[in-house]
């Protein structure tokens, strides 16, 4: 009891310590996000309120007429974008590869991921390997890849062909089309599905399956009860990694999509680039940002309350 009269103390300022620590360890991140993507979403926000250029690019944000000040800014970006039925069509649509996306991947992903967390050991480095190898090539390079795949002098095409000729059907074509997107779409980030997940059920403990089972459940009680809700976290993590970079790709849809699978990514990179609509183009920019911070916040959301269901 003597010596309790410095334990409050000394428990404070070991409080601060952590504390400081901390705000230390936040530092750099959190300067990294204001620098990359605070200050660039505010400068796109000024710069959607704002008349395009003669020439492209941006007008004068004030002029001076008659000695006087003036601001020179306008919601038509804004309602440009609502009443053209055109741009809140291609934002739903790329939503809907986006989501397509995802849920291929999440079931090919699935039983691929249980196989490799659940094989020997000596095998398992092996699979993930076999995982990440396609990131040993060039991004463009598997799109080319996919673009001699479904080539109308390609195999899979030909033969596909044949088969409709056959049942009096007509020919089709693979390349330019919505299918050739979301198929290249789902080998891109099939990858980004799959490594979340392993790492989610590699840590799962096999005990809770064999007190299952001896408790008289079935091996698919056992996965639907047991195996599934432990797993949640990273389906939600997989889920963000696929369907964020689906939802504003342009590269693919670009390439193997055509005028037929054109997504909202198109849309901005044509706005900045071409068109040189910068106000627009922030406008759609932003819409985009806003769709995918709040699907962030869900699934952090959704990840932590199915780690605290776990925990109980």
């Amino acid at each position: 009891m003597p010596a309790t009269w410095f334990h409050k103390p000394v428990q404070t300022l070991m409080n601060r310590a952590e504390r400081l620590r901390n705000n230390l360890m936040a530092l750099p991140p959190g300067l990294y996000l204001l620098l990359f993507f605070a200050v660039p979403s505010l400068m796109m926000l000024f710069a959607s309120f704002r008349y395009p250029g003669e020439y492209g690019g941006l007008a004068p944000w004030y002029y001076m007429e008659d000695g006087q000040f003036s601001l020179d800014f306008t919601l038509e970006n804004w309602l440009r974008l609502f009443e053209s039925g055109i741009y809140l069509g291609l934002l739903f649509k790329s939503l809907g590869y986006a989501l397509l996306t995802t849920l291929i991947c999440t079931l090919m992903a699935y039983p691929l991921a249980l196989m490799i967390a659940r094989s020997q050991k000596r095998f398992r480095d092996l699979l993930l390997l076999l995982v990440i190898l396609p990131f040993w090539s060039n991004f463009l390079v598997r799109i080319y890849a996919w673009m001699i795949i479904f080539s109308p002098q390609g195999a899979l095409t030909i033969g596909l062909n044949h088969v409709t000729t056959a049942l009096g059907l007509e020919p089709i074509s693979l390349m330019f089309s919505s299918t050739a997107v979301v198929t290249c779409l789902v080998y891109v980030h099939l990858p980004f599905m799959i490594l979340p997940l392993y790492a989610n059920l590699e840590k799962h403990d096999s005990r809770l399956l064999d007190a299952a089972q001896d408790l008289g459940a079935n091996r698919f009680q056992c996965f639907w009860l047991i195996t599934w809700p432990q797993s949640l976290p990273g389906i939600y993590a997989g889920a963000i990694l696929v369907f964020i970079p689906s939802l504003g790709i342009f590269a693919i849809p670009d390439l193997l999509g055509g005028t037929n699978g054109i997504m909202i990514g198109n849309v901005i990179k044509q706005q900045f680039v071409e068109s040189r609509d910068w106000p627009f183009g922030s406008v759609l920019s932003l819409v985009l940002t806003g769709i995918t911070l709040l699907l962030v916040l869900l699934a952090a959301k959704l990840g932590k309350t199915g780690g605290a269901n776990n925990g109980k």
